[in-house]
């Protein structure tokens, strides 16, 4: 059928029209990519406008989407670096905190395992053996940098749903709890760089003050652990010269424009002998990581350092958040303070003491090296005394339980050894000697509040045994 006269007038003018409005915009868009810094037209602005800010919305919902997700223990990835000689012994130490097809991670051995590592225990990470970095460098020793270059081993072996990136040793203790609800307060899409400082202050002056010691951990927010990735060889071959390894990832990640944010409750450990006194007075932050258990005392007397770790796992796992953290109270008729170190120890003072003067650890330990003179530590502390007034009776961890009909943990504390000191006279010769036991009933539920220390009352006192009940401080006690 022929068309009529009246549909080609319609016709015609539109096919035209339509054809040039795509002249245009294809002329638009080359003129765009051509003069970039040229202003839109007017005309074209508001499309412009609402196709940005669409785009602006769309991309903040799905940060804040991301970001108002809670972090949890699956988002971390940890990479243990250690030795395939020294894994013999340490693995208990791994294996009293790792969560098998939990907790995400590996471990990077300098060598296959031998002997009683096989077959692979199913208790502890995953191995994966060290790329080898002695023909990149040209150089034998590359401790120092096999260690740095981890951050990319794992970042390539795992970084699906990754927020954060935990590098430790294979002889440091993890308190995996404490550590995702410290983490859980920061923002993972920014650039972080935690870690903690060495406890002995010549380490820290001949090292640096702004490094986090490696051993004790140090953790990357995801950005930082991308950046540190694909930038790994030219850090390693610019830094080839330094023979440590945190000193290393310090320098690398402060030339991406990053700087350390220390955290108290990541404890190096650079102390020798007994740190007994050291775990009496830990600071108001959530602990995180122990490193060095093969350079100190076992932390328990009566235990090896395995069984010991064991034992204190044992102590976290019923409350992570009270781990350590001191609370102190006294009693009035016996002129006694007790200082509680949650899941560790308790001391008994035949003199009523502030909480000022107890918050200082009891220096038990040693230096990590030698140290001409004080200052020694990055704390103050206490020296020992034979003075009755001042020395403690010390009691330690030995059992606990929850109690659900009450809501409530139970953990009792043995005598460790008699004092052998007479009675405390200017406190009215009240002996504590017959104390062997004291019994702390806390709250099961977990304590967020890092801002104050809780309190505590002597329930009673009867016989050999002393009751303590730990409890909110109300807003005008004082602790002295």
């Amino acid at each position: 059928m022929a068309s009529s006269p009246k549909m080609d007038v319609l016709g015609t003018p539109c096919k035209t029209l339509l054809i040039v409005v795509v002249f245009f915009y294809f002329a638009f868009i080359y003129l765009s990519n051509q003069y970039p810094n040229c202003p839109a037209s007017d005309f074209f602005n508001p499309f412009l406008k609402n196709a940005q800010f669409s785009s602006s919305i769309s991309t903040t919902t799905e940060k804040e989407t991301i970001i108002s997700t809670p972090t949890n223990l699956s988002h971390l990835v940890f990479g243990l670096v250690g030795s395939e000689n020294a894994w013999h012994h340490r693995k208990a130490y791994i294996e009293s905190w790792w969560r098998p097809n939990i907790t995400r991670g590996f471990l990077f051995l300098d060598k296959s395992p031998t002997g009683d590592l096989l077959p692979w225990s199913p208790a502890s990470p995953d191995y994966k053996i060290s790329d080898d970095l002695t023909k990149f460098l040209n150089k034998n020793d590359v401790t120092a940098q096999r260690i740095i270059h981890a951050i990319m081993e794992v970042y390539r072996e795992d970084h699906e749903n990754l927020r954060w990136l935990v590098m430790g040793d294979d002889d440091s203790i993890f308190f995996l709890d404490n550590i995702v609800d410290v983490l859980s307060k920061y923002d993972h899409t920014k650039y972080y760089y935690f870690g903690g400082h060495s406890e002995f202050i010549l380490s820290n002056y001949w090292y640096s003050f702004s490094q986090g010691f490696g051993g004790a951990g140090f953790i990357l927010s995801l950005p930082l652990a991308k950046a540190m990735a694909r930038e790994m060889e030219n850090c390693l071959i610019r830094y080839r010269h330094l023979k440590a390894a945190d000193q290393t990832t310090m320098s690398c990640i402060a030339d991406i424009g990053v700087s350390l944010t220390a955290l108290d409750g990541i404890h190096q450990i650079d102390l020798r002998g007994d740190i007994s006194g050291f775990l009496s007075s830990h600071p108001k932050f959530p602990l995180m990581s122990l490193h060095h258990f093969d350079m100190v005392d076992p932390i328990f007397p009566t235990m090896d350092r395995s069984n010991s770790t064991r034992h204190l796992m044992k102590a976290a796992a019923a409350d992570h958040s009270r781990m350590l953290q001191q609370t102190i109270c006294h009693h009035r008729p016996t002129n006694w303070s007790f200082s509680i170190s949650w899941g560790y120890s308790a001391h008994i003072y035949e003199r009523i003491m502030p909480r000022s003067y107890l918050q200082f650890p009891i220096e038990t330990f040693k230096t990590w090296n030698r140290s001409p003179r004080p200052p020694h530590y990055m704390f103050n502390t206490r020296l020992p005394s034979d003075d009755p007034c001042e020395a403690p009776h010390i009691f330690f961890y030995e059992t606990i339980d929850k109690t659900p009909e009450n809501n409530e943990i139970s953990t009792v504390f043995s005598r460790a050894w008699p004092r052998g000191l007479p009675a405390c006279s200017f406190a009215g010769n009240h002996s504590a000697d017959s104390i062997s036991r004291i019994q702390v009933y806390s709250p099961a539920t977990k304590r967020f509040q890092i801002d104050r220390s809780e309190c505590c009352d002597i329930v009673q006192v009867d016989g050999d045994k002393a009751d303590v009940k730990f409890r909110e401080c109300p807003t005008d006690e004082i602790i002295a």
